[in-house]
């Protein structure tokens, strides 16, 4: 099978599974998911209301008077704004009490928005619209350069009305904190060892696309690495490029998909703390808020002495006690990559069963669904129509996807 063709079908992969998870991104607990979905196994409107969602209080504190010396922009809410508690803004939602898996502060149940609320069935959220905006500027300019994609992020982010996605991920509300104060663009990164969840699923995405421009993973690896460096200065981040750039440009040149990821899981480190004790330790500090750096630090990046045997590990666990007990489905790609690997060769890399799986998972299935959604996509000869036309910016998303395969 063509190359190119592979490619287009790992795009598609990453917007579908964008939206499959959507409407149960951030669903912790299986039993409110299953309560609210039976189980995914289509396109959903995002419900109201999210039993578990903190994301009404979110901070996001540019500092205005700078950003308007400066001639800067730095709304990046607009409408979404009065989810968010800003220093241009005044929220009028009570923050009521500490629950779900995290113990984070939340509203009472009837303000608890969810994080893609007004979103419908179909339609993708802000982490992949920001994948359309790399790949747009990629194609007017007819290669990646860097100033001009955070020139379009820039300006993506700060016009009213073209994000239609209430969430904003920590590190972009933590870039633009920082392009406020006059910081060069190129430099607004913040750093996952002063924000622990800098280090997150959503820094994976745009530089693995960005991959599918080179020939071979060598330099493909270096230029994922250097654009994530953009908006993510982490190192588990960096970590985890280092095995899903090559493994992508396996599965792209046909390799056997079961013997690819049996492969690559074996270069993956696992975490010395479980997902249960993950979230055992979040609880007890009311909070991750509340746990001291030194220690959120040595939670995330101390690693065990063994590697992941994903064979091994499916044949000894079951599913339920592969999600959420052994690997957290929260934003940390040191739990979710051994954990997506687990589901991608637990469904046999089979397309529609590896994405169903992982959006059933919930916690960070959005993310860790669009990193999937590459690989499955890359590993499959043909995306089933109903699922791509299924999207809302389907005739959009059709040309932008062949354009940028064009340049390849």
């Amino acid at each position: 099978m063509n190359e190119k063709l592979r490619i287009e079908n790992a795009l598609w992969g990453l917007f579908i599974s964008d939206a499959l998870c959507m409407p149960a991104h951030w669903y912790y607990r299986l039993d409110y998911l299953k309560r609210d979905f039976g189980s995914i196994t289509q396109y959903n409107d995002a419900p109201h209301p999210h039993p578990e969602s903190f994301m009404v209080g979110n901070a996001y504190h540019p500092n205005v008077a700078k950003a308007k010396e400066l001639g800067r922009s730095y709304d990046i809410l607009h409408e979404h704004i009065r989810f968010y508690d800003t220093s241009y803004n005044h929220i009028n939602i009570q923050i009521a009490e500490r629950a779900g898996e995290h113990a984070n502060a939340m509203p009472t149940l009837n303000e608890r928005y969810h994080y893609h609320h007004g979103l419908k069935a179909g339609a993708n959220t802000l982490g992949a619209h920001l994948v359309r905006v790399l790949m747009r500027s990629i194609i007017s300019k007819g290669s990646y350069d860097p100033d001009t994609f955070l020139d379009d992020f820039i300006t993506y982010m700060t016009t009213p009305g073209q994000n239609k996605d209430p969430y904003s991920e920590i590190y972009i509300r933590a870039w633009f904190e920082n392009y406020s104060k006059g910081v060069s663009p190129e430099l607004c990164a913040q750093k996952q060892r002063s924000v622990w969840s800098i280090g997150s699923h959503g820094g994976i995405i745009r530089p693995l696309v960005l991959s599918l421009l080179t020939k071979e993973p060598y330099q493909g690896l270096g230029l994922a690495i250097s654009h994530q460096q953009l908006t993510h200065r982490s190192e588990n981040i960096s970590s985890a490029l280092g095995v899903l750039v090559p493994l992508l440009h396996t599965l792209l040149k046909g390799e056997n998909p079961q013997k690819t990821i049996s492969k690559y899981a074996e270069q993956v480190r696992l975490i010395k703390i479980t997902g249960e004790e993950l979230s055992k330790t979040y609880r007890e500090h009311n909070g991750p808020g509340n746990i001291p750096k030194e220690q959120m630090w040595k939670i995330h990046t101390e690693f065990s002495n063994t590697n992941l045997d994903v064979n091994k590990m499916l044949k000894e666990y079951s599913d339920d006690e592969i999600i959420g007990k052994r690997f957290a489905t929260s934003c940390y790609p040191e739990h979710g990559l051994p954990l997506l690997l687990c589901l991608f060769q637990r469904n046999k890399a089979d397309f529609k069963a590896s994405l169903l799986a992982n959006a059933n998972a919930g916690g960070d299935n959005v993310h860790r669904g669009m990193i999937l959604g590459l690989l499955a996509g890359a590993a499959s000869t043909e995306i089933p129509h109903e699922l791509k036309s299924g999207l809302l910016a389907y005739d959009e998303l059709q040309n932008e996807i062949k354009d940028f395969v064009q340049l390849l």
